[in-house]
């Protein structure tokens, strides 16, 4: 009886001791600077709770972390970062620790906690975008306006006799440019897009090799090898080793009125042995989902489907537009994805018969082709090797190149340069000859029938000659 109620009593005692909650534990923080953001990301043990405020004159954001010790030191942010001066640390009431940003221009945060995924623990992610025009930016616009005022007073000490010699030059440099602006044929624009990025390094291999890198590198190859082709205007998503959210990839193809949207990635898979690249386009169920986004948004959206806004339209012929808008797209999608892994099948390996579907997010835009290549298996050791080497990189990337190039020589977009050298196509109709067509595009026989590897005169309607230039 003795024994019982000691249990009892020491029970109770134990449950009247107050509880201390465990410390979540913070291990650091990582920083990314990107041209329009920084994001900040904190690896933390657990959950974790915390606060964050403003502070004006000067710019501050501050977080304080409830119950968490600091563990690791702090990274000091980029001398080019466009929005973080400093970042401070101090502790609080014993059990708690702050962190003080010292910004250089007001900035609107964005925080969300990121539960575990493969190599990562829990994460608070803070997101900080501009207000306004940058600190930067403003300097620049006011040495600007310092500039044109100077100029103006200068002006304005000139005899009125040279202001209009001057005013004439000026109107005349203008009618000039105006003229030779719309006579200019423009670049085909090819969007590039790393994947990955930032805090989120994609697939990793045996050794270590990140995803987010080794794309970036092939990127930047190929972005070189568009550049020196005539009438082409590479363009790559991101610059550096930052983080862009999925839709923001589509929207800076959209701004740069991308005429090919193509993201590179490297595959994993669990079984070591799987390899090949690669190419997807996007899928109709994807299709489908993001017409229902964009229909359910079409009130808000300032967003374009193939020039025409959805805002104004009754919701069948926004319907409708979008429709032919997709479908125009994901045919044109297919035909140069289809371009692209007949290039990368002469490289070596590819994984899968033919072009695959899926739903990718960023394959969703209605007016932009858009293709996603898979450039090796990044788990399969020996193209983790492959993946390494500056060779190999230069093959995909060249591979990638021709196949674009050659859909776009085949499908040059009206208005562009390329689109006065590519050769013409002519579709045979009953009745036609090939000496009559020869005289049509006044182009000789012998070279109409070696351009299109026709021996005599027979041909067959339906079929498609190339026209070689005159």
């Amino acid at each position: 009886m003795l024994i019982k109620k000691a249990i009892a009593f020491l029970f109770l005692f134990l449950f009247s001791l107050p509880i201390v909650a465990k410390s979540s534990l913070v291990d650091g923080v990582r920083i990314w600077s990107a041209p329009d953001h920084s994001r900040l990301v904190f690896d933390v043990d657990g959950p974790i709770k915390y606060n964050t405020f403003r502070l004006g004159k000067p710019e501050r954001l501050v977080i304080d972390f409830k119950n968490a010790k600091l563990r690791g030191k702090l990274a000091k942010p980029a001398d080019n970062d466009l929005f973080i001066e400093d970042l401070r640390f101090a502790k609080r009431n014993k059990s708690d620790f702050r962190v003080v940003l010292d910004l250089k221009n007001k900035s609107k945060p964005k925080t969300f906690v990121l539960e575990p995924s493969q190599q990562y623990k829990y994460r608070l992610v803070i997101d900080l975008e501009g207000i306004g025009t940058p600190a930067g930016a403003n300097k620049a616009a006011k040495a600007v306006s310092t500039k044109k005022q100077s100029v103006k007073a200068k002006q304005h000490s000139v005899s009125p006799k040279k202001q209009a010699v001057v005013a004439k030059k000026t109107t005349s440099k203008k009618i000039a440019k105006s003229v030779k602006d719309r006579n200019q044929l423009r670049d085909i624009v090819v969007a590039i897009d790393a994947g990955h990025g930032g805090d989120d390094p994609g697939a990793s291999g045996p050794t270590g090799l990140k995803e987010k890198a080794v794309v970036m590198k092939i990127a930047r190859k190929l972005h070189a090898l568009l550049k020196k082709e005539k009438g082409f205007k590479p363009v790559l998503t991101r610059q550096g080793d930052y983080y862009i959210g999925l839709r923001n990839r589509m929207k800076i193809a959209r701004k740069h009125k991308a005429d090919l949207f193509v993201s590179i990635h490297a595959d994993a898979f669990k079984d070591r042995r799987v390899r090949g690249a690669s190419v997807y386009v996007l899928s109709s169920r994807g299709a489908s989902s993001e017409a229902a986004r964009w229909l359910a948004d079409k009130e808000n959206a300032a967003d374009l489907v193939g020039g025409v806004k959805l805002e104004d339209k009754d919701d069948m012929l926004a319907s409708v537009l979008l429709d032919l808008s997709q479908t125009a797209t994901r045919q044109a999608s297919m035909v140069v994805a289809d371009s692209v892994y007949k290039q990368l099948k002469r490289n070596g390996k590819t994984h899968g018969r033919r072009v695959q579907k899926a739903g990718f997010m960023v394959l969703k835009s209605p007016d932009v082709p858009s293709l996603l290549v898979e450039t090796a298996f990044i788990s399969n050791p020996s193209e983790e090797r492959n993946l390494k080497s500056t060779s190999y990189q230069k093959k995909m990337a060249k591979a990638m190149m021709m196949g674009i190039k050659n859909y776009f020589l085949q499908s040059p977009p009206p208005g562009s340069w390329l689109a006065t050298v590519a050769p013409k196509k002519h579709t045979i109709v009953s009745g036609e000859t090939l000496s009559e067509i020869a005289q049509q595009y006044r182009v000789s026989l012998t070279t109409l029938r070696r351009t299109n590897g026709i021996k005599g005169n027979h041909l067959r309607v339906g079929q498609v000659l190339t026209i070689p230039r005159s």
